[in-house]
C-alpha cells in the first residue's frame, strides 16, 4: 500500500486551486485504486499526467509577464507573480511555485511510493 506521505501529496494536488481537471481526475482515480489490482495502472496514469501538467518556472514566468498574464490575473497580481518567479529562478528553482505543481513534483520525486 502507498505510504502516507505520497497519499498526502496526492491529496494536496487535488485540493490545489491550480490543479487542472485532468490531473485532478487522475489523482482521484489513483486514490480510489490504492490497495487494489488497479493501483499500478492508476499510478502510471498519474505519473504521465503529472509529467504533462507540471510547469517549468521559466515558462510560467513568461506567462505572468505577458499581456495575457495581465488579463488573466490583473496587472498588479501578474507583476507580483513575475517578481516571485524571478526571485525563485534566481535562487535556482525550476518548477512552478503553484500548489499543484509543487505537490505534484513531490509526488514525481517519490513516484516509487505510488506503487507500494
Amino acid at each position: 500500500m502507498a505510504n502516507e506521505m505520497i497519499i498526502a501529496k496526492v491529496k494536496e494536488v487535488i485540493a490545489a486551486p491550480s490543479c487542472c481537471a485532468e490531473l485532478k481526475e487522475a489523482a482521484e482515480k489513483y486514490l480510489g485504486a490504492v490497495g487494489t489490482d488497479a493501483q499500478r495502472k492508476a499510478a502510471e496514469d498519474l505519473i504521465a499526467e503529472l509529467k504533462d501538467d507540471i510547469c517549468q518556472l521559466a515558462d510560467v514566468r513568461e506567462f505572468f509577464a505577458s499581456e495575457m498574464g495581465a488579463k488573466v490575473f490583473g496587472p498588479e497580481k501578474a507583476a507580483e507573480m513575475t517578481a516571485i518567479a524571478d526571485a525563485k529562478l534566481a535562487a535556482g528553482e525550476t518548477i512552478c511555485f503553484c500548489p499543484a505543481c509543487q505537490a505534484g513534483n513531490a509526488v514525481l520525486e517519490n513516484q516509487a511510493a505510488l506503487f507500494e
